[in-house]
């Protein structure tokens, strides 16, 4: 397996690009419970260029009937990015003052059930976040409110 650099500035790119519409490449998850993980994980696909196919944990989009639950779903995108050894981009969690314009916030409800993934835009002079369901583009992140706020810093990705 070989490593590859995350492509920060093209996930980027394509986060403010399609922040207030939709790629009608995908699906939009709205009237199902949200697009918000659905365009974060197209952002990170922007950069990373390689999906992960493994049946049950992968990370891929072919069509709204045919994707990994990592896709589209809050807590099995935390749990592919966290835990993947395998092909794809991978990352791990940090502090707000490491993270860079690429990476993910996922925001939680105080009792701990996360519902609410963020694309990061700008960490300088302030968090800048892009998002559909609610959707943002260049939002400051203290706009928001949260029970419990993660970070996931994209280390790289593993290509064959």
């Amino acid at each position: 397996m070989k490593q590859k650099n995350y492509d920060r500035p093209a996930a980027v790119a394509y986060a403010e690009k399609w922040a207030l519409s939709r790629n009608p490449a995908y699906y939009n998850f709205d009237p199902v419970g949200g697009d918000c993980t659905n365009f974060v994980s197209q952002c990170l696909y922007a950069g990373a260029g390689v999906m992960n196919f493994t049946p049950d944990t992968g990370w891929y989009y072919r069509s709204p009937s045919d994707r990994a639950a990592a896709w589209t779903g809050v807590k099995y995108l935390y749990q592919f990015l966290t835990r993947n050894h395998s092909v794809g981009p991978y990352a791990h969690e940090v502090s707000a003052s490491q993270v860079l314009p690429g990476d993910i916030i996922q925001l939680g409800s105080a009792s701990g059930e996360f519902y609410h993934s963020l694309f990061i835009t700008q960490t300088e002079p302030t968090i800048l976040i892009c998002a559909h369901t609610f959707d943002a583009r260049n939002v400051p992140l203290f706009q928001y409110a949260w029970g419990q706020i993660r970070f996931l810093h994209i280390q790289g990705v593993r290509t064959w």
